[in-house]
């Protein structure tokens, strides 16, 4: 949750205004990225094709919180939820989680949290990392984008008033290792396209521990702990972007972290802004993400008068002298100096309360729309103390007024509609009438309305108990087609999408021995029009257990990374053998010196330095030739370490 100076929570907002959306650059391109990647260019966010996008999206806080999932799914429906959050134009959500969640899930520990079945009957049985899971697949069907933001080490519904990062039991290196599990987790999972590494550090001199920003590798400096974070995530995949937030505090000229605290109205010693709010330091000390520098994002946050009386407001403020007094010393210089882009991650409050409260809403909005800085609105919950939230207290009904006052004008929009940061699916959904994909806008807004023509029907080849390869004519299309969503139903079932590719083959490896399988494929055009669909196909799959072919399996070691007293390396497992393989076991011994320390995507167990991983139930499944991989860090020199062995299961 929003935190500041003395008080710590959220803020409020303004009457209403107009704004102007930022003219972002377009770069028309004949085909959509295959991926929805989001990478930095100066002070801009660009996809993979270059062109410009605009974050602007809400938070959706309670997985950070002892309930350890979305507060809110005791009284309304977490699809509906989503689908208008994606229909009212937010193109991407931050979610506060905790350290602790992230541990728990590495080690397999989850709970079946307090959800009302009466009113979400999908989610019966459901644990809360299946939850999240599902409603990641709920975000990918209406267009919506997710970032990850570490709100807390522990779950605690005030652990955001903790102004570390570690805590108790949550040391930093656990704090980094919760990342590199969920950075793995979701490594190919587009949906997540940006981890904000922790939310608003903070604290005085005087009152320890205390957040500090400067270039040593002190445990409380948090320039350290964002690049430590980031390289160790980027190591995984380099493709997120890593949001870094401010501190409290900053020391003024000729003063250093040594110098006494004094009063924060008068401050000689210190500059203070709000928690997280403070970048100044990254001016002298920026964040080196190393090769993966395109990655970085720097997310202040700001709050108005309803949440604390900063000085800055004790006296008569406009834009102007907010902007020269506050934002550009603390923050706004990122931006004009070409820097990297800011994410302002929490803005907002209530509205319609306090004359002051809403000019300075409208101030920050009008500076965000005019720069095109993105930002993430707090919040989606009405049980936001110092803040509400876009929901009313019934968790169905929205606050109009706020939405369409206060949020709507800051969101994306082109033509008059919201813009996804999805290539392929408008914000919304496919249906939508009040969203667009993002490349419809580069295409021209939507104008094209020519569905393609049906593809062929598909030709099977390859098949076994557990996999198939398809093969389809190309579709035509007036303008272009970007994609194809190849659609599969069993036993007489509805067809869903397994996969949007953008050739005309695919690989389908997900299927269940002696089973009847019918598939057929959609083109889809630059402006989201979606063919008929091709001539079925339909296919049995065969009994499993091999029909006379050989099994095996190799396992290929790689040193991907090292830092003084540790490295990172990957296992490649590859089914060399000619049918498909159910499981998989490698082993390794530990060179003298090293040791592992966490591992992902798989079953990792270690006695006397002999390592022996399994595979999860989602990556055992290989069909020949195929092949997956786990990896994990450890201590000592980085050496490589004896090749492994591998056998099937």
């Amino acid at each position: 949750m929003a935190a500041c100076v003395a008080l710590g929570l959220t803020a409020a907002a303004p009457a209403a205004f107009a704004t102007t959306a930022p003219q972002l650059e377009v770069q028309v391109v004949s085909a959509s990225p295959a991926a929805d990647w989001l990478h930095t260019d100066g002070n801009k966010i660009v996809d993979e094709a270059g062109n410009q996008v605009w974050l602007t999206g809400a938070n959706w806080f309670g997985y950070n919180a002892t309930e350890r999932v979305f507060h809110g799914l005791w009284a309304g429906n977490i699809e509906t939820i989503t689908r208008q959050m994606a229909e009212r134009g937010i193109n991407i959500v931050r979610v506060p989680i905790s350290t602790e969640l992230l541990l728990e899930w590495k080690a397999g520990q989850t709970v079946l949290p307090n959800v009302n079945l009466s009113v979400n009957p999908e989610l019966t049985g459901l644990d809360n990392l299946q939850i999240f899971d599902y409603w990641l697949a709920l975000c990918e069907e209406y267009g919506l984008k997710v970032m990850l933001d570490v709100h807390s080490a522990e779950a605690d519904n005030s652990g955001h008033f903790y102004p570390m990062w570690y805590k108790g039991e949550i040391t930093p290196e656990l704090f980094y290792q919760g990342w590199e599990w969920v950075a793995a987790r979701y490594q190919h999972n587009d949906t997540i396209v940006a981890m904000d590494i922790q939310n608003e550090p903070h604290g005085t001199p005087d009152n320890p521990p205390r957040a500090k920003w400067d270039s040593t590798s002190d445990t409380d400096n948090f320039k350290h702990a964002c690049e430590t974070a980031g390289n160790r995530i980027l190591a995984i995949n380099p493709n997120v972007l890593i949001l870094c937030e401010g501190i409290e505090v900053y020391p003024r000229p000729g003063e250093s972290w040594d110098s006494p605290n004094t009063d924060p109205d008068q401050s000689p010693n210190y500059h203070y802004n709000w928690w997280g709010g403070n970048l100044r330091g990254a001016k002298e000390h920026p964040i080196n993400l190393g090769a993966h520098q395109d990655q970085l994002v720097y997310s202040p946050h700001d709050y108005g008068p309803l949440v604390h009386e900063q000085p800055w407001f004790q006296k008569d403020f406009d834009k102007t002298t907010l902007t020269n007094d506050v934002w550009r010393p603390n923050w706004l210089y990122l931006h004009e100096e070409d820097t990297a882009p800011l994410l302002v991650g929490e803005w907002g409050g209530r509205f319609g309360q306090d004359e002051r409260q809403d000019r300075w809403l409208k101030a920050l909005r009008d500076l965000m729309a005019e720069k095109g800085i993105h930002h993430t609105f707090w919040c989606l919950n009405p049980n936001s103390g110092d803040t509400g939230g876009l929901l009313q207290h019934d968790w169905q009904t929205w606050d109009e007024v706020k939405y369409e006052e206060v949020l709507k004008p800051a969101l994306w929009q082109y033509n008059g509609k919201f813009v996804s940061l999805d290539h392929q699916v408008r914000l919304g959904g496919e249906a939508s009438t009040t969203g667009i994909s993002l490349t419809e806008r580069y295409a021209g807004g939507g104008n094209d309305t020519v569905a393609p023509t049906a593809p062929g029907r598909p030709v099977a080849s390859a098949l076994t108990s557990t996999t198939v390869t398809l093969n389809w004519d190309a579709a035509t299309d007036n303008v272009g087609v970007v994609g194809y969503e190849v659609r599969r139903a069993t036993s007489g079932g509805p067809p869903s999408t397994v996969a949007t590719v953008a050739g005309t083959t695919y690989q389908v490896t997900d299927l269940a021995a002696e089973t009847e399988y019918t598939f057929t494929v959609r083109a889809r055009d630059a402006a989201g029009n979606v063919s008929a669909a091709s001539p079925a196909r339909t296919v049995t799959t065969p009994p499993g257990g091999g029909g006379g072919g050989d099994s095996g399996c190799t396992a290929t070691y790689l040193l991907t990374s090292t830092w003084p007293g540790g490295f990172q390396g990957e296992v490649t497992v590859e089914n060399t053998g000619t049918v498909a393989i159910a499981g998989w076991q490698v082993t390794w011994t530990d060179p003298g010196g090293t040791a592992i320390a966490s591992l992902w995507n798989g079953r990792w167990t270690v006695t006397g330095g002999v390592n022996v991983v399994l595979n999860e139930s989602y990556n055992g499944q290989l069909a020949a030739g195929s092949s997956t991989t786990f990896g994990f860090t450890g201590t000592g020199p980085g050496i490589a370490t004896a090749e492994p062995t591998c056998s099937a299961l």
